[in-house]
C-alpha cells in the first residue's frame, strides 16, 4: 500500500515559501500538480492501493502523529510519500516494497534538505517519529540514528531532491512549468 501526504492546493496555504516568486494561485496550481504527479507515480509502482491523505483528513499533533496514525490504520506495509518529491520515480516504490517484503522493518529515501520523501514500515511504530524537529535539516539522520539505536534493520534508498524552496524550481522539467517560472522571474 502507497499513502500519499499532501496539504490542500489552497491559494496563500500552499507552498508557501515559494508565494513570493510564484504568487498564491500560482504556488497552488504547483501544489495540485505536485498531487497529481505522485499519485500517477504512486499508481504506475504498482505495490497495491493508493491512498490520498490530504492534509484536512490528517490526524494528529505533528507531521510524525499523522504518519503514524496513517501507518496504524494501514495494518500491512506501507509506505508513505509527500508531495514535494517529484525525483522519486515508481521504481524507487517498488524497490521500497520489495525490501519490505524481504524483511526490512523500515525503508527510508533520504532527501537532500536533511528530511527524507519516503518512509516505508513492515509494522507501523512511533520510534521514527515521535518528539521529532520537523521541518530541519536532521529528521534523516536523527531517523536513521534511532532506528539503529533500536536495532532495527532498516534500508536507504537513493537521495532525493524535493521542492521546498525558490531555488529547488530551477529543476523542475515540466514544460508548462518551467515557463510560468521564466513569466514569474521577470516579474
Amino acid at each position: 500500500m502507497i499513502i500519499v501526504f499532501a496539504r490542500a492546493p489552497v491559494a496563500g496555504q500552499a507552498k508557501t515559501r515559494l508565494i513570493p516568486l510564484l504568487g498564491a494561485w500560482g504556488a497552488a496550481r504547483l501544489q495540485a500538480r505536485l498531487i497529481r504527479h505522485a499519485v500517477a507515480t504512486a499508481q504506475a509502482a504498482r505495490c497495491g492501493p493508493v491512498e490520498l491523505h490530504r492534509s484536512e483528513k490528517q490526524k494528529g499533533r505533528d507531521l510524525g502523529e499523522r504518519m503514524y496514525r496513517a501507518l496504524v490504520r494501514a495494518r500491512r506495509p506501507a509506505i508513505i510519500i509527500g508531495t514535494d518529491c517529484p525525483e522519486l520515480r515508481a521504481a524507487d516504490l517498488r524497490r521500497a516494497a520489495r525490501l519490505l517484503r524481504a524483511g526490512y522493518r523500515a525503508v527510508l529515501a533520504p532527501a537532500e534538505d536533511g528530511g527524507y520523501a519516503l518512509i516505508g514500515m513492515r509494522h507501523a511504530s512511533p520510534l521514527p517519529f515521535a518528539d521529532m524537529a520537523w521541518g530541519t535539516g536532521s529528521v534523516y539522520a536523527e531517523t536513521a540514528r534511532r532506528l539503529n539505536a533500536a536495532g532495527w534493520r532498516w534500508r536507504a534508498l537513493r537521495t532525493v531532491w524535493d521542492v521546498d524552496r525558490p531555488e529547488d524550481l530551477a529543476r523542475l522539467k515540466w514544460p508548462r512549468f518551467s515557463s510560468a517560472l521564466r513569466r514569474a522571474s521577470r516579474r
